[in-house]
């Protein structure tokens, strides 16, 4: 397979999963760099500036969590966690800090695979064809082009998928989204945990609304989904 400029850091304290998941990933074409831990994932992550990050929650020493809430502070990487099958919880707490997806142990390899080729290509995507539109709804601003989201003029720290989430409810405003809708249309994926869903509205809501636990814009329409209900919308 033609190799890909594409590259993938992987952060597993298991060197055989570490090396399955290697294998399957060039074998996809990828370039990957493996780290055993959190101190030295971070470490190959400044020095290697990957495309992406496939971490493992449970890591010696600095674990998956807080290796990821480093990552957040400085870069919106697309990072796929790991965790354990049946631990919702951590699953629900990993996508809170900005994991874009995740993938359950055990896990097959083939479906890792896909899973970070589907995070690349919508991250590539968006950055080679977001129209060159700005969003606005009273002080929240979004620059679908530039990628750049602030509020009364203070720059937003949004993930991959937070910024495609919150670019899609903006443009459509009134309109009610179903979970599953909106896991195909902005993570276009037919399939997966609509709790991932709701995650990320909940990361917007702390990031957009003033009082998240009553939020103005990003409504709960009952037993369907969400609504963006701006503050005042326009398209320049």
């Amino acid at each position: 397979m033609a190799a890909d400029t594409r590259h993938v850091l992987v952060v597993d304290d298991d060197p055989t999963v570490s090396d399955v998941v290697r294998r399957y990933l060039e074998h996809a074409g990828l370039r990957v760099t493996l780290a055993a831990d959190g101190v030295a994932g971070l470490q190959a992550f400044r020095e290697g500036a990957p495309d992406l990050v496939v971490l493992d929650l449970m890591l010696p020493g600095v674990d998956g969590i807080e290796v990821c809430r480093v990552l957040r502070s400085t870069s919106d990487v697309p990072v796929v966690m790991l965790t354990a099958l049946g631990e919702e919880a951590d699953r629900v707490l990993g996508l809170r800090v900005g994991a874009d997806d995740y993938v359950t142990k055990p896990f097959s390899p083939r479906e890792l695979v896909l899973r970070v080729q589907s995070v690349l290509r919508r991250a590539g995507a968006a950055a080679r064809s977001a129209p060159a539109e700005v969003l606005t709804d009273g002080g929240l601003v979004v620059d679908a082009g530039a990628r750049v989201a602030t509020l009364e003029g203070e720059p937003l720290a949004l993930t991959v998928r937070e910024f495609d989430l919150l670019t899609h409810l903006l443009r459509h405003p009134g309109r009610a989204f179903r979970r599953a809708e909106l896991l195909e249309e902005v993570w276009g994926w037919n399939f997966g945990d609509q709790s991932t869903v709701t995650v990320h509205v909940r990361r917007l809501r702390e990031k957009v609304e003033a009082d998240p636990a009553d939020p103005r814009r990003i409504r709960t329409v009952w037993g369907v989904g969400y609504r963006f209900e701006p503050v005042e919308a326009t398209v320049a």
